[in-house]
């Protein structure tokens, strides 16, 4: 990444689980829970600070993030929404680096992304002049997303659940796209199992050996 440019990234995990019925962040994946895989599988991209949202088990959740080159916040409003988390976890990378040009929104439920396809999302950003990069899965524009600076005060404003979705779907016109191969959301245990058989894994909870 450009020296002169400063990106952060945001990782969002304070949601209860409740269609997974067990926290998912703390989900075996391979030999580590899935919060801390998508933390270190974003290692590389470089951002001038990380910071993760918690909530819901946040207790539980922390210690499984220890020793990892981030900041973490928790969202005691997280019942509100996705907007809440966004809203705290900004405050957050702007007391860290006030004079950050960019951002990446993820989801900590979001095993496949990588450093590689951030690191397109602000190059795209840095060859178009596009001032939102969306990932792209099968035509649906999602996170993992790259906001620039200038609408800082758009996802300070969110509320609700909609989360930077809504962000998507109203500045069509500043919207470009980095298409991802594999995108899974881990939402319900069907997501995870499927997830595990695609990608070779066992979940060591259920006993499945």
């Amino acid at each position: 990444m450009d020296e002169r440019f400063s990106c952060a990234l945001l990782l969002l995990a304070a949601g209860a689980s409740r269609r997974m019925g067990r926290p998912k962040q703390l989900l075996p994946v391979g030999e580590a829970p899935l919060l801390k895989r998508v933390v270190e599988a974003s290692g590389g991209f470089g951002a001038v600070s990380t910071v993760v949202v918690l909530g819901s088990h946040a207790d539980e959740i922390q210690p499984s993030l220890a020793g990892l080159p981030v900041h973490i916040v928790v969202n005691d409003g997280w019942e509100e929404g996705m907007g809440s988390s966004i809203r705290v976890g900004l405050a957050a990378v702007l007391k860290l680096a006030p004079n950050v040009c960019g951002l990446v929104v993820a989801l900590g439920d979001q095993p496949d992304f990588s450093a590689a396809h951030l690191e397109r999302l602000v190059a795209v950003n840095r060859e178009t002049g596009h001032s939102i990069v969306a990932s792209r899965h099968e035509g649906r524009l999602m996170p993992p997303a790259f906001f620039s600076a200038a609408h800082f005060s758009q996802l300070a404003a969110l509320r609700g659940d909609t989360g930077a979705r809504s962000l998507l779907r109203e500045k069509t016109t500043e919207v470009a796209a980095v298409d991802i191969g594999e995108l899974s959301d881990l939402d319900t245990p069907a997501d995870y199992a499927a997830y595990l058989k695609r990608s070779g894994r066992i979940d060591p909870s259920a006993g499945t050996f």
